[in-house]
């Protein structure tokens, strides 16, 4: 279910997630992107199996590009700016499940869970929409738990960023920059809770460092 907008709404979601679309291409094109996936990452994206990919909310943006064109699905908001990030992940290539832990998160949830179960990927912010910074959600645990598909956590750092004044310190690659994007190890869990959110944190932690390790090794050489 999306939110009824009205002509003017309609206008600025078409105009916003056009410009933000081109943008992030634009970031992509005239950027040195490096990738580095774990050895599980690549034995499961190669066979085609289930991920649930996390990310901290701040680190959202650059990964939009990296993960476009995949069908990965997005847990969006049914908000009115959510309906803006929803259009323009259609125009990356991007499916949305909406809804959010105060309204529609149930049916966002069960979305979510049927196209694990289907065989497909999808991709949590587990400190998002509203935080607090770096903590984990129930959601994202729960998912992994109840179909067996791991974690991974993902990550990236640049040369080139603008940090937003926000609850998250988000981030805005700028063009012409360099960067690097880690996939860490696949995290199964077999069961919720406390302890299982902590293993997440600290795997989505420790992608950040080896993302700022591996940027600093290339830009010192």
């Amino acid at each position: 279910m999306t939110p009824h907008l009205s002509l003017r709404d309609r206008f600025l979601a078409a105009l916003i997630s056009g410009v933000g679309a081109l943008y992030l291409r634009g970031v992509g094109i005239s950027s040195r992107l490096t990738v580095h996936r774990s050895p599980g990452v690549l034995e499961r994206e190669g066979k085609n199996l289930p991920i649930v990919y996390a990310f901290w909310h701040r680190h959202q943006l650059l990964l939009l590009y990296v993960h476009r064109g995949r069908g990965v699905r997005v847990l969006v908001s049914r908000s009115r700016d959510g309906e803006f990030v929803a259009r323009a992940l259609h125009r990356l290539g991007f499916r949305t499940a909406r809804g959010s832990s105060s309204r529609g998160g149930g049916g966002a949830f069960r979305d979510l869970l049927d196209t694990v179960q289907a065989g497909g990927s999808v991709a949590f912010t587990p400190d998002g929409p509203r935080g607090p910074l770096r903590s984990v959600q129930p959601g994202v645990v729960a998912l992994a738990a109840r179909t067996g598909a791991p974690v991974v956590p993902v990550a990236w750092a640049g040369t080139r960023v603008k940090e937003l004044n926000s609850w998250d310190r988000f981030l805005v690659p700028l063009p012409l920059g360099r960067y690097a994007v880690v996939y860490g190890e696949p995290v199964f869990l077999a069961e919720e809770g406390p302890a299982a959110e902590g293993r997440v944190r600290d795997a989505i932690d420790a992608a950040v460092r080896e993302a700022e390790k591996r940027l600093g090794d290339a830009t010192c050489c």
